[in-house]
């Protein structure tokens, strides 16, 4: 299949999910949260897509590079948050793996998508 938007990448559509079940999972977290840990969450999760997305549109293999790596960091910054929530009984600890699962595989696919786009680049300029 060939790769015609940012909406093509698998990638992207599993990190579209992730948003859509985090924020789901996130709605039971105490009002008093709203605009802390929540806040945090959300904006991390959001994140992750939105730097797909941003880094593809740039047309610059160093800036794809490094907009995979930015939504990378708001993968790691999002599994931490959840951990945080767990600990704090603020997600059950089911909701926390479920969402970690996918967090998984979405940094699987963005080390391998880097790894390709940056060996793709090596080879051109050898």
């Amino acid at each position: 299949m060939k790769i015609e938007s940012f909406r093509d990448l698998i990638v992207w559509q599993r990190a579209m999910e992730l948003v859509v079940k985090t924020y789901g999972k996130i709605s039971a977290l105490p009002k008093n949260e709203e605009y802390g840990l929540a806040y945090q969450i959300r904006k991390a999760a959001v994140s992750i897509p939105s730097n797909i997305a941003e880094g593809y549109g740039r047309r610059s293999t160093g800036d794809y590079i490094r907009f995979l790596q930015i939504s990378l960091g708001s993968l790691y910054e999002l599994q931490t948050q959840l951990e945080i929530s767990r600990r704090l009984s603020f997600l059950k600890d089911a909701d926390c793996h479920e969402l970690n699962g996918i967090c998984e595989e979405v940094s699987k696919m963005l080390i391998s998508l880097t790894d390709k786009i940056s060996q793709h680049n090596n080879h051109i300029g050898a």
